[in-house]
């Protein structure tokens, strides 16, 4: 039996820390032996996730954040933590020689000043930023497998840039005219107490938020700008769900004249058929939330409007493992060289 390689997850409180648990509970290449929060230090970590009752992981205990204890015991780490905490503590350990998957925004964008203007905090480390990667698979496996330090994809520009980058990249939709109108179930907003996150406040209400001002919109253009070849600026707007976990996203864009549907259904089996990962529905059918909680999968719907000329696409994503900690496996599955799916292959969530 080979020996797993150790890891560490410094911020094991939130609900990305959560979903982390949970997977690497069953991770049979990733070994769990280090978590990290400031508030739990000294609890069993099956006294804040009782899942994990009478399972190996349960027992290891919660320490504070020590970057060279990290260092010293662990070959990769995920940081579950605040913007701006992440630069910090990231830059240490990669300082040190240890791998890093961020799942902050702090290396995803890789302007330091565009990065301050939406977060509105000094960015300490921008000598990592040109060595940062992006941490979408479909798009940058290969450096992935190569990098050091990682910037883990948000859950929203996750389900925008696959849903749009095939027909960015053949150039067949007008750049200057694109709404993505995205809407969060509550977990998108963190665990931590907050009234607009309370279930009397979300429970059956649906409401937007960050409209024009969400922080995931530098990313999303940043990204969606590589597919197209030019800069690009879109209409990204916010809702929050009353449910507990998932991402739908409508993206409305407007064709160039003569494209065909099939042309455009051509393009999306093409570009994702061998990405397991990511389910094109067939004509008529259009994505569900629940059809991918709890799982890797983003499914994509296409709709043409012949009326107005539109493209409609709508993709559907789980916040918590796609659009963020499972995703952060897959990214250090591929940096320590294993499979991109190993430990990933999970079924949706259902009912």
């Amino acid at each position: 039996m080979s020996t797993r390689i150790p890891v560490g997850l410094v911020g094991v409180t939130g609900y990305t820390g959560m979903e982390l648990a949970r997977i690497l509970s069953g991770h049979d290449s990733m070994e769990l032996v280090r978590v990290t929060s400031r508030s739990e230090a000294g609890r069993k970590l099956s006294d804040i996730y009782p899942f994990l009752l009478d399972m190996p992981l349960g027992n290891l205990e919660i320490s504070m954040p020590d970057v060279d204890d990290l260092a010293e015991n662990c070959k990769l780490v995920f940081l579950a933590v605040p913007h701006k905490t992440a630069m910090t503590i990231g830059g240490q350990l990669y300082d040190k020689g240890v791998k890093v998957v961020d799942l902050s925004a702090d290396f995803r964008i890789r302007d330091r000043k565009t990065y301050e203007q939406w977060y509105k905090v000094d960015h300490t480390r921008e000598d990592l930023l040109e060595k940062a990667v992006y941490g979408l698979p479909e798009l940058y496996r290969e450096k992935i497998k190569n990098a050091d330090l990682v910037a883990n994809p948000g859950c929203y520009p996750t389900s925008a840039i696959l849903g749009l980058h095939p027909v960015l990249s053949a150039g067949i939709v007008e750049t200057d005219d694109i709404v993505i109108d995205s809407k969060s179930g509550a977990t998108g907003a963190g665990r931590g107490a907050k009234i607009g996150s309370l279930f009397c406040e979300v429970h059956d209400s649906f409401k937007a938020y960050g409209l024009g001002s969400h922080r995931h919109t530098p990313e999303i253009e940043q990204e969606l700008g590589v597919a197209a070849g030019k800069d690009m600026t879109v209409s990204f707007n916010t809702h929050l769900l009353p449910i507990d976990r998932g991402i739908l996203s409508t993206i409305y864009t407007r064709l160039k004249p003569g494209v065909s549907p099939e042309y455009i259904r051509g393009l999306y089996e093409t570009a994702y058929n061998k990405e397991k990962w990511v389910r094109v529905h067939p004509a008529g059918s259009l994505p569900e939330t629940r059809w991918v909680r709890g799982t890797m999968f983003c499914d994509i719907g296409l709709v043409v409007d012949p009326r107005t000329g539109r493209l409609i696409i709508v993709s559907a994503i789980d916040n918590l493992c796609r659009g963020a900690s499972g995703q952060a496996v897959a990214n250090a599955n591929l940096m320590l060289g294993f499979d991109v799916e190993k430990g990933l292959e999970l079924a949706p969530l259902m009912p």
